[in-house]
């Protein structure tokens, strides 16, 4: 069971990293479409790389900050009933939620993404548009990152939740090594 809850610590603490440092890319997101509509509308002066860069930072924020949200259990849910359940209702949603529905769609997604990926860096797929971005192959690779540390996430929760229904303590928070700080 230690080796169980070791493992769901690595995985948290590698996506409370991600969602930490994906969110300064919302500063640079809000930055740069701050530029786009003040050129645009002061100066008439417009760069399609610049938007097309802020609509590149919005989808990898999206993709990246997925798994930081699913551990903060910041997702959609339908809260009639799963937040005034007990904690055994809720592990065993979690649980099957994990096995019958988020875990297959990271595999769908990943495994219908993969071919597209691995064209788009065979061709280092760059933007249609003239005066676009070039590294397409770049932001195609982020749904793989994306389904990668999701389902990770999603590996956390499920083990997390069967410890939850095998009557184990919930020791869901864990210490930054970096900083000692407790990170849930």
């Amino acid at each position: 069971m230690r080796v169980l809850r070791s493992i769901t610590h690595v995985i948290d603490w590698i996506n409370e990293q991600v969602g930490r440092a994906v969110s300064w890319l919302l500063v640079f997101m809000i930055l740069d479409v701050f530029t786009v509509v003040v050129l645009r509308y002061l100066f008439d002066v417009g760069w399609v790389w610049m938007q097309e860069l802020y609509v590149w930072s919005h989808a990898t924020v999206f993709m990246l900050g997925a798994a930081y949200t699913l551990l903060h259990d910041g997702h959609v849910r339908i809260d009639l009933i799963y937040r005034t359940a007990s904690k055994r209702y809720q592990a065993s949603v979690n649980l099957l939620g994990c096995i019958f529905l988020a875990a297959p769609l990271m595999y769908v997604i990943l495994d219908r993404s993969w071919r597209m990926i691995s064209r788009s860096w065979d061709v280092y797929e760059k933007s249609a548009e003239a005066g676009g971005l070039h590294g397409v192959f770049l932001l195609k690779t982020v749904i793989a990152v994306f389904c990668i540390l999701f389902g990770l996430q999603v590996l956390s929760l499920l083990l997390k939740s069967v410890l939850t229904l095998l009557g184990e303590k919930d020791e869901t928070e864990f210490t930054d090594p970096d900083d000692g700080e407790t990170v849930l």
